[in-house]
């Protein structure tokens, strides 16, 4: 699949694309390598990912970079994964800057090292007026603490008579989500043949079409991104119509 095949149906790419980056370990492991290594090799797969958005014209790309259940893995990962985190945005800064792209992030900061969020920070700060594209990291992200996070803020201020509870409406908990400033994935992208979306934007997804390939996340390039968003462009979106209404 090219670039142009796809451009050929530019009214059907999807504005948000989100991404389940998985398979970094398993392809360290069947190269003879350590799982660190995948992850690092997994930062090109970022690349291209986000190169292949770009030059579709996809508005906002959101990647799975760190859950909350991420916690659970060695401390030795752990550690690698926060100074690749560093790595990696101080690498890319100046081709974020130079493609228009606007660094933000989804999650919970408060667990990751400050010099990560230091990294992180001064990254969004110098990409904030950028208006091409937005790349966001879901980071110590966890959908299901989005929306408890979420109903919490609500009670908090029902409790202080700032709404009434018969006045809360679906768009009221869209307004306290993490992505309450993005629109929600037209399509989500799946690596490695898992079927499962991880406590991943259990929200947004509710009507998102689902991609899975069997590729490891290191060997995603460009043309696979193609690929995924050349087979959404031929599936009907109905959002509970039947195929006549749509057509």
């Amino acid at each position: 699949m090219t670039l142009d095949q796809v451009l050929a149906q530019k009214n059907k790419i999807p504005q948000h694309i989100a991404v389940i980056m998985d398979g970094n370990g398993r392809w360290a492991q069947q190269q003879g390598h350590e799982r660190t290594a995948g992850h690092q090799e997994g930062v090109n797969a970022v690349r291209e990912a986000t190169k292949a958005c770009r030059e579709m014209g996809v508005k906002y790309l959101t990647l799975y970079t760190f859950s909350t259940e991420n916690w659970n893995r060695p401390q030795e990962e752990i550690d690698f994964l926060m100074e690749l985190l560093i790595f990696a945005v101080n690498q890319e800064l100046e081709s974020l800057i130079k493609n228009g792209i606007k660094l933000a992030i989804i999650g919970d900061l408060s667990r990751i090292p400050q010099r990560s969020v230091d990294a992180i920070t001064e990254a969004m700060e110098k990409t904030a007026h950028n208006h091409e594209m937005t790349l966001v990291m879901a980071l110590n992200y966890s959908g299901k603490a989005e929306i408890l996070q979420a109903i919490k803020k609500i009670a908090h201020k029902v409790k202080n008579n700032e709404i009434q509870p018969d006045e809360i409406e679906e768009k009221t908990l869209v307004q306290h989500l993490y992505t309450c400033a993005i629109p929600d994935p037209e399509l989500l992208i799946r690596t490695s043949g898992e079927y499962r979306i991880s406590n991943f934007l259990l929200w947004q997804l509710a009507y998102s079409e689902f991609y899975f390939t069997e590729k490891l996340w290191p060997e995603f390039v460009k043309e696979d991104m193609y690929e995924a968003v050349a087979n959404y462009q031929g599936r009907e979106r109905r959002f509970g119509k039947t195929g006549e209404q749509v057509k």
